[in-house]
């Protein structure tokens, strides 16, 4: 069963149907609007029509008898009141739910025997990443509490390694190898450094925030005044002949206002003492001015970034469930980024306020908002709002403004989507739905599938096993579950005392796993079907007595 009627619901119901085969009901308020004429084309689907997600509504579907429910409306409530119905009346059903806050769905994701919680921007947001980077496919994945990326071993300190990804030495490529320390390519965590491999090419933080300081005009002056008096001491005490100590002090009197008019002083020596009395009575205003400059704007809510100030960053436009998964990633990758909304009161404006980040409140299309965010330095735009027309009409914006700019647009519209691609030369990141729809349709047939990692033309796959009771697994050393070549525990996640999920990113070889732990593991794709097919109870067959 699929509960919902959005682009996701659609593209979801169109997986389970052309990839797997299966049969689907999906409840949903008209089959006349939205996505119901689409679902309705496609086969093996029966569509339920039912103003709201009732008991009655899932009994219509046939819950009782269902495999599995995916519930992908937007509203992370909605989905949990139906969840809660859903397991009354099907207490055995696979539970897929979609929900955004991700920290509120670990854990009512304990609350069913068997639940899956996904948020479909989470699975886009390494996509767009990805893009804005340029690189072919995401090397990286966000796990709970951190971000984790593929990366040469010479590239990153040994703290931040979590394993051994592939050994490339011998110019064959050998993936998760016993010998961890031969690995050439590992999987790293990211810490939000500069130094991060994706951000190779940026600019020095250190002569971007030194440029920012010299922008500022009463910056500017305060240093000019302060130089003219360093000058006037140099002057006093070679010209001047007073010697480096009387200098000195003749100058500290003379910048504090507190000059005494020398009759014996020649021409020069008295120009001298003008210029550092009249500079030291303007430092003081102007530095006094230049402080509560400061101030003013530490305390003014996301300032305008100086054009000077930034340089090979990426200007993310639109601050939804999308724009804030994918500030994050950036920010935990090193990063600079500068983000562009219209509404102060977004779900990800509070995420950059908290992480530093620069936000520009005004309209993308506007061509002195992208300026704002100096996209002319950027090397990277993303615009993800929710508007097909504003994003597209922002990119034209962009490429006006720097002629190389790397452009990455988030379109509803899938054949828009590929004329703007061929006919503008700009690339294009699907739409989330359709980005999210593949790992929904796995959650559904329980493929733990978390994220993937492409290394050459192969790809390595992040994902969640669970412990069952009565498996193989369960009461066997960890150790078991990893299979060189194939398959290699990265963290573990277990229960709590206080019934809440903690995660164990440096587990013992040695634990004994327990049912309802679940395995974080790096695998093939090879090796992740025999993980799986020993975390689950052999089926005993009946006494044939």
């Amino acid at each position: 069963m699929v509960c919902g009627d959005n682009p996701l619901a659609y593209r979801l119901v169109n997986e389970l149907v052309t990839r797997f085969g299966a049969e689907v009901t999906v409840v949903l308020p008209s089959r006349n609007r939205n996505q119901g004429p689409r679902m309705a084309q496609l086969p093996g689907t029966r569509l339920v029509e039912a103003a709201y997600l009732d008991d009655a509504a899932l009994r219509a579907g046939g819950v009782a008898e269902a495999r599995a429910l995916a519930l992908v409306g937007q509203d992370d409530v909605g989905n949990i009141h139906a969840a809660l119905r859903a397991y009354d009346l099907n207490p055995d059903l696979r539970l897929v739910i979609r929900m955004f806050n991700t920290s509120l769905g670990f854990r009512i994701r304990t609350l069913f025997a068997d639940c899956a919680v996904l948020s479909d921007s989470a699975m886009a947001a390494p996509s767009f990443v990805a893009a804005a980077l340029g690189e072919v496919a995401p090397s990286h994945v966000r796990l709970p509490g951190r971000t984790l990326y593929l990366s040469p071993r010479d590239a990153v300190p040994a703290g931040r390694i979590v394993c051994g990804m592939a050994d490339t030495s011998s110019g064959i490529t050998r993936f998760l190898p016993a010998d961890q320390e031969n690995a050439d390519l590992v999987l790293a965590i990211a810490d939000s450094t500069p130094d991060d491999p994706l951000a190779r090419h940026g600019r020095s933080r250190v002569g971007r925030r030194l440029r920012f300081l010299l922008g500022n005009n009463l910056v500017r002056l305060v240093l000019t005044l302060v130089s003219l008096i360093l000058l006037g001491l140099v002057l006093m005490a070679t010209a001047g002949h007073a010697g480096f100590a009387g200098a000195v002090y003749q100058t500290l009197l003379d910048a504090a206002g507190d000059a005494v008019p020398n009759g014996q002083l020649d021409p020069f020596g008295k120009v001298v003492q003008l210029m550092i009395t009249l500079a030291g009575l303007a430092l003081i205003p102007v530095a006094t001015a230049a402080v509560v400059d400061g101030l003013v704007r530490a305390r003014l809510a996301d300032p305008a970034p100086d054009p000077d100030r930034f340089g090979d960053h990426v200007v993310v436009v639109g601050l939804g469930n999308v724009g804030t998964r994918v500030v994050a990633q950036l920010h935990d990758l090193g990063v600079s980024v500068i983000c562009v909304e219209t509404d102060e009161n977004a779900r990800g404006v509070q995420l950059a306020r908290r992480l530093g980040v620069p936000v520009v409140f005004g309209d993308a299309t506007r061509d002195d908002t992208l300026r704002s965010a100096s996209v002319g330095n950027a090397r990277a735009l993303l615009l993800l709002t929710s508007s097909d027309v504003v994003n597209l009409e922002a990119a034209l914006q962009g490429r006006a403004l720097h002629d190389d700019l790397r452009v990455v647009l988030r379109l509803f519209d899938d054949d828009l989507a590929e004329r703007v691609e061929r006919v503008l030369g700009i690339a294009i990141s699907r739409s989330v739905s359709r980005l999210a729809a593949s790992a929904f349709a796995a959650a559904v047939v329980e493929r733990q599938v978390i994220g993937t990692m492409s290394i050459g033309r192969a790809v390595l796959m992040i994902a969640e096993v669970p412990v069952v009771a009565g498996s193989p697994l369960a009461g066997a050393p960890l150790s078991v579950a990893n299979e060189p070549g194939e398959a290699r525990v990265i963290a573990l996640r277990q229960r709590g005392t206080d019934g809440r999920d903690d995660f164990n990113w440096t587990p013992r070889a040695a634990e004994l796993l327990a049912p309802q732990d679940r395995l974080i593991v790096v695998a093939t794709r090879a090796g992740l079907g025999r993980l799986l097919a020993r975390s689950i109870a052999p089926i005993t067959q009946p006494d044939a007595s």
